[in-house]
């Protein structure tokens, strides 16, 4: 059982009680009693608990969480603060810092951006330590389907930023009243091919500020 303590909660009772659900969280059990899995297991929805369904206008999606110690707490691309700036992140700063001019801090803390209704989500929500992508495949990716599908089928004029293949995969889900923004995945790896020069904080307040909408401060 989860619970998230917002409206989350309501949208995720039926669908927690599904099969592929109930052996992921089995997977999931036999997984942290055996190994050291990211993050802990309190933090694997934080990521809702921050961002209401309700107040939910922006979604960034990313892979999967950071597979090294102490860094992953339920928010994609967010580490607490006092953790020293994951690659990815740093390049979410440098992107930031060239499309809108905003001096970003060492802080690396995403939840002032989940406070203003940016649900920052991963299309895989565990990770084994030092295996990226080793909870692919298991049942999470049919659980953030359902989060996407019921957000698009719920509310309008939602801004999806998708970074990365696996979160291009989720595109299909979309509904033409929303708008979706695509780049390359943020890590080093790829960040030179498509996702420096993408603009996608600044876009998205341009969209905002066309729909009437408060608009997101990046600043950390």
């Amino acid at each position: 059982m989860i619970t998230i303590n917002n409206d989350w909660d309501n949208i995720f009772e039926s669908e927690i009680k599904k099969d592929y659900f109930t052996s992921l969280q089995a997977f999931l059990d036999n997984e942290y009693s055996t190994k050291a899995i990211y993050p802990e297991r309190d933090n694997i929805f934080t990521a809702f608990k921050l961002c209401s369904y309700e107040n939910t206008k922006v979604i960034i999606l990313g892979q999967d969480p950071y597979h090294n110690y102490h860094q992953a707490h339920g928010l994609a691309f967010s580490v607490l603060e006092g953790i020293e700036l994951p690659p990815s992140l740093k390049n979410i700063y440098k992107e930031i810092e060239s499309d809108i001019g905003l001096k970003m801090s060492n802080n690396g803390n995403l939840a002032k951006w989940a406070s203003q209704g940016v649900l920052l989500l991963n299309t895989v929500l565990t990770v084994q330590d030092g295996k990226p992508n080793s909870h692919k495949n298991v049942g999470w990716e049919s659980f953030t389907d359902y989060v996407i599908k019921t957000l698009c089928d719920n509310k309008d004029k939602l801004i999806f930023l998708l970074w990365g293949n696996d979160a291009y995969k989720k595109i299909p889900l979309i509904s033409n009243n929303h708008v979706i923004l695509t780049a390359a995945h943020p890590s080093p790896f790829s960040a030179y091919r498509g996702f420096f020069g993408c603009k996608h904080f600044s876009k998205v307040n341009d969209i905002l500020k066309e729909n009437n909408q408060p608009i997101i401060d990046w600043q950390i």
